[in-house]
């Protein structure tokens, strides 16, 4: 088999253009992922901070419709 020369040193070098659709789709992804997360620490930091208090009411209620008919017996 022959050796296939190469030349050097002849033409200009062409420079290839980034797809940038690949990229505006990853970082797309990455937004949309982004704001999941937030959405989902920002409800678990409702819940967390409001949790103890509704127990509470969600308890007075209960004993007091348990109670009441009871009561009045």
């Amino acid at each position: 088999m022959a050796e296939k020369e190469f030349e050097y040193g002849k033409g200009v070098p062409m420079v290839v253009a980034p797809s940038m659709a690949i990229m505006e789709t990853l970082v797309e992804d990455i937004r949309y992922r982004g704001q999941l997360i937030a959405r989902n620490q920002k409800l678990e930091s409702g819940v967390g901070a409001t949790g103890a208090i509704g127990f509470i009411i969600g308890f007075v209620i209960v004993m007091a419709t348990v109670l009441v008919p009871v009561l009045r017996l």
